[in-house]
């Protein structure tokens, strides 16, 4: 497990392999336990209340499953003495957050006006020809890619933008698709 990060420091987290825990497929394990609880527990000094660590305590969830599952709502709600219904709204709230598995790479198409006045529909469409998703939100059969649309990355003079993860790229075109997903590891 890496260091704890500062809150400035903090960026979208690597994402887990596919079928963990929390998602039908075995029992959720509690996240924090162990290192992570020590993680989040640093993180809590910093706030006068345990609730502003609500949104590190759900980047820790997702670093760990991949994702933030029903289950990890309640743990963190839980953890933080918040209602699950709280942390609920709080992540659907957020498209930084996750509500189902992903793939490993998490690809965000920025598809405002300005952008879709510059082709963010194409560049659209291709990564979901050249990464075999086949539509927005699905998870490619290899599960390396899942590709969505977001509104505004800000980035309007640099149309158009995409996130990979936590990589930013800017003025993206349909023909840069083959080569963006090429330096993907």
């Amino acid at each position: 497990m890496s260091a704890p990060r500062e809150m400035g420091e903090m960026h979208a987290p690597a994402h887990a392999p596919h079928g963990d825990a929390g998602h039908g497929h075995e029992p959720y394990r509690p996240v924090f336990v162990g290192a992570a609880r020590t993680e989040l527990d640093a993180l809590m000094k910093r706030y006068p209340a345990k609730m502003g660590a609500l949104l590190p305590a759900l980047w820790i969830v997702q670093r760990e499953r991949g994702w933030v599952p029903p289950e990890g709502m309640e743990e963190v709600a839980q953890v933080l003495d918040l209602t699950p219904a709280y942390v609920k709204g709080v992540v659907t709230f957020y498209t930084m957050y996750h509500q189902h598995p992903v793939g490993q790479h998490f690809i965000q198409v920025c598809t405002t006006s300005p952008c879709q006045v510059c082709g963010a529909e194409e560049v659209t469409e291709a990564f979901l020809r050249h990464t075999g998703c086949g539509e927005l939100g699905v998870t490619s059969p290899d599960g390396k890619y899942t590709v969505i649309e977001v509104e505004c990355l800000g980035a309007c003079g640099f149309a158009t933008p995409i996130m990979i993860n936590e990589d930013f790229i800017e003025s993206v075109t349909p023909e840069k698709v083959p080569d963006i997903l090429a330096r993907l590891t």
